[in-house]
């Protein structure tokens, strides 16, 4: 039993090189978000967690050192144990042998069960950890100094590096993991998303546009503005003078039914101006995280949108940005506006005017809004041009036939997801000057 000693050294080594392995793997895939609720919490074992993945850098440099030297240590000593016992064979012998038990035991079992639960996995070695991140600090810094410069060398710096993933995609993509594994269910995913891109779109691309605003005419007699309101879905009524483009104010529903009430339903004794609220006028550009903090701010409900030369170009609404959120809100005074319809052939027929968002909320369709807000707006932009009624186009794996065509604006489409194959590259194939309806 004179190699006993080395048999036990050996294996001793491989559990070590097992500790290493699984550390680095169950740290660096321990959810960040459960260590800080477990630390909220008071979990001393949590903050350790917490505190190693801060140091990540330096985390997996110890476990790399610690790992390289037993896993080199052991199968030095293997070798001498093999070479005295076999010779020059010794050396292919320890290599096999030692090569077999380091990936097995040292590597892939280890590293198996700490991603299988890297939670836990952290929390039990944390301490431990720790304790051989301080130990090997030293040597640690030595190499980061030595990989430093020899990156300098070769005009390398890690400083100028960007991390390339922002805390806003790697929460969106969080998401859609948990949604793609099931754990999140469809409904949820979109308002977490929406709520996440309030910050990235502007209103022009929610706020109803200037061609669907309901607007009064200020100068009608009294009686028929009030039917004008009361016929309206709406509480909050634009009034214009001359002409549409000037907006002079805001008539609210609920002045002037009770300015009304208290004239004795004698609407000719009523001041119109004494009830329109002053008109607030906001730029295209800004974006609905924005507006929202100041529809909350000034407790507003409304705004109108106006773009670079201060033409009014539409209407945006608390209610608005909450559909950004939330999905579409509905109630028993609201208009029904079929905008997205499906077919029994598993075509989609959309009004020009329905917007690429609200589409791609419906369906759970993932077509680009970057370059145009509305989906007639997206094949403009893709054709290069007005198309006429019943051409078709293929773009963005869908197939696109105009169907209605209003002056120089398409009324309503056909849109119908192709095969995977026949969708091809992201590129656009016009199928004909007057193609046939389906």
């Amino acid at each position: 039993m004179a190699y006993s000693l080395d048999i036990v050294v050996i294996a001793l080594s491989i559990i070590a090189a097992a500790f290493f392995a699984g550390a680095e793997t169950a740290l660096t895939a321990a959810s960040r978000a459960r260590m800080h609720a477990l630390e909220m919490a008071g979990d001393n074992r949590a903050k350790l967690v917490t505190r190693l993945i801060g140091m990540r850098g330096r985390l997996i440099s110890a476990m790399l050192l610690g790992g390289q030297f037993v896993t080199i240590g052991s199968s030095a000593i293997a070798t001498s144990v093999l070479l005295s016992l076999f010779g020059d064979h010794g050396v292919w012998a320890a290599t096999i042998i030692m090569t077999a038990l380091i990936v097995v035991f040292g590597e892939v079992l280890p590293k198996t069960i700490a991603i299988a639960d890297p939670d836990r996995v952290s929390l039990l070695i944390a301490p431990l950890v720790l304790f051989f991140v301080r130990i090997f600090g030293p040597v640690v810094s030595a190499v980061e100094a030595l990989v430093r410069g020899v990156l300098r060398v070769f005009g390398v710096s890690l400083g100028d590096q960007d991390a390339g993933v922002s805390g806003h995609d790697e929460l969106m993509g969080a998401v859609d993991i948990l949604h793609r594994d099931g754990e999140v269910e469809r409904d949820e995913r979109d308002m977490f998303g929406g709520l996440l891109e309030l910050s990235e779109i502007p209103v022009s691309d929610v706020m109803i546009h200037r061609t669907k605003m309901r607007l009064i005419d200020a100068d009608l007699p009294p009686e028929e503005l009030v039917r004008e309101v009361i016929a309206s879905p709406y509480t909050r009524m634009p009034l214009w003078r001359g002409e549409p483009d000037n907006i002079i104010g805001v008539l609210h529903a609920k002045d002037l039914l009770r300015a009304y009430v208290a004239a004795g339903g004698d609407a000719s004794k009523l001041n119109i101006a004494d009830l329109t609220l002053k008109p607030w006028f906001i730029p295209e550009s800004t974006t609905l995280r924005d507006q929202l903090q100041a529809f909350l701010g000034r407790k507003m409900h409304s705004a109108l949108v106006v773009d670079e030369y201060g033409v009014v170009q539409g209407l945006i609404t608390l209610e608005d940005i909450i559909e950004e959120i939330v999905g579409d809100i509905r109630d028993e005074h609201d208009v029904a506006v079929q905008g997205v319809r499906k077919q029994r052939d598993g075509s989609v027929v959309v009004d020009g005017s329905a917007t690429i968002r609200e589409l791609n909320r419906a369906m759970g369709w993932n077509l680009p809004d970057d370059e145009a807000a509305t989906v007639a707006g997206l094949v403009i932009h893709e054709a290069r041009s007005i198309p006429e009624p019943r051409q078709t186009f293929s773009f963005h794996g869908f197939r696109f036939e105009v169907l209605r065509k209003q002056r120089n604006r398409i009324a309503a489409l056909r849109i119908t997801p192709l095969a995977p194959r026949a969708a091809g590259p992201r590129t656009i194939a016009q199928e004909g000057e007057a193609a046939p309806h389906d």
